[in-house]
């Protein structure tokens, strides 16, 4: 069977960063942080006090009240940026077949500020069970895809891939396949999350997952670095429109790129710790090259999992090591969540918007925040330090990676006609 293209048509996004594609890419480039104090409550008696929050955002901007009472802000996330994909994708009822247009859509956690509200507010009667009848609804996370599906009446696949913070990675590997196999024409894809609630950051504090530099925020997210003490946890989503190329072609669609291919793989290791020696990060990334078709010589960027925690970094850069061998100093490797914190489920959609965003402009955003050298960090990689750095791109990877040990790795290249 002869395998069709995929390209990338459209993409949308809504980040600490920036409200848009746009304001986004600006941001990465300009090396801008998303870290500061959380406003959403009360941080008194948190251990870490700040996150990346998406900012002077009103949901009734984009959707009508009543409608965006009835979504958690996962959904309503996703609804946002991907409505600026498929603008900017330029589909509409007249040029596709609604019957063949998917939404595949990540999110490692879904409705949780629903689910916290409902059952504190539940904890606070006399036991009687009273509950919003949209709770289920609005908390699931399997709903950000089924709005976007009815706001434009797909009714392709439709459904989310959950694999904490590789999900939205995963998501677009199933649209990449459902596409390629000839199953859809066009999948809307990427992921969203809101996770900066009491119980998020609560949660996440007590793992020892995130940083506590409270005195520093904007500085506390600063992967590769020696003095790095954890991830800084963000909020978001980011959208891409995947398309069979002969029918992006047809109705006359910009390309941004192709999908060379994607790889999955486990650790089989530890419930939140990666292994040690990138066991499972080499073989995702071995995975998407081989899927793509092509030799580790070929890739001159990769965007890294690279979270600000003391073990993942480590553990990723000594798995490029020993996939790329002398190839990897060539590579520039950068991480952006040194800007955008950590936005779980929705970390490979920002990330890919990013990766693709580099290909076509011709320049790697920055990793900020790094002033001191890990010695345990191979010295002659391009780590692509606190200023962005130009250079032709032909092919780059993002790589996502999820508690549970699921690692997703997707490949975007040129498009070649």
């Amino acid at each position: 069977m002869q395998l069709k293209r995929v390209v990338v048509t459209g993409l949308g996004a809504l980040t600490p960063i920036g409200n848009n594609v746009e304001e986004y890419w600006n941001s990465l480039i300009e090396g801008k942080s998303g870290a500061a104090p959380i406003t959403y409550y009360d941080t008194e008696k948190h251990k870490t006090k700040f996150a990346c929050e998406v900012k002077n955002f009103n949901i009734e901007d984009f959707i009508d009240r009543k409608e965006a009472r009835r979504m958690d802000k996962f959904a309503q996330y996703a609804v946002v940026a991907s409505d600026e994909a498929i603008k900017d994708a330029g589909i509409t009822s007249e040029n596709v077949d609604k019957h063949r247009v998917g939404v595949i859509w990540g999110a490692g956690i879904g409705g949780l500020e629903t689910f916290q509200e409902e059952v504190l507010y539940y904890a606070k009667g006399d036991g009687t069970p009273k509950f919003n009848p949209f709770f289920i609804p609005k908390m699931i996370a399997d709903i950000a895809p089924a709005h976007i599906s009815m706001r434009n009446g797909y009714m392709g696949p439709n459904y989310t891939t959950v694999s904490a913070c590789a999900s939205s990675a995963n998501a677009m590997i199933d649209a990449f396949n459902y596409i390629r196999l000839g199953m859809c024409d066009v999948i809307i894809s990427g992921g969203s999350e809101a996770a900066v609630t009491i119980a998020g950051m609560g949660g996440f504090n007590s793992m020892h997952a995130l940083s506590t530099r409270n005195e520093s925020p904007e500085s506390a997210s600063r992967p590769f670095d020696a003095t790095r003490d954890g991830f800084v946890l963000g909020e978001g989503a980011g959208a891409l429109v995947l398309e069979e190329y002969e029918h992006a072609k047809a109705r006359g669609a910009k390309i941004y790129c192709e999908i060379g291919g994607g790889g999955m793989s486990s650790d089989a290791y530890h419930l939140t710790a990666p292994h040690p020696e990138g066991l499972g990060v080499i073989a995702v990334m071995k995975n998407c090259l081989n899927d793509a078709g092509m030799k580790p010589e070929d890739v001159d960027h990769i965007n890294t999992h690279g979270t600000s925690t003391p073990l993942g970094d480590v553990a990723e850069l000594k798995a490029i090591s020993a996939v790329f061998g002398g190839h990897a100093k060539n590579i520039n490797i950068n991480s952006t969540k040194s800007m955008t914190g950590h936005l779980l489920g929705a970390a490979g959609g920002i990330e890919a918007i990013a990766s693709i965003l580099a290909i076509k402009n011709g320049i790697i955003p920055p990793t900020i925040n790094h002033s001191t050298v890990d010695e345990r960090i191979n010295p002659e990689l391009n780590l692509t330090l606190n200023k962005a750095q130009k250079r032709e791109i032909k092919v780059a990877m993002s790589n996502t990676f999820g508690f549970g040990g699921h690692n997703a790795c997707v490949l975007f290249k040129k498009l070649e006609e």
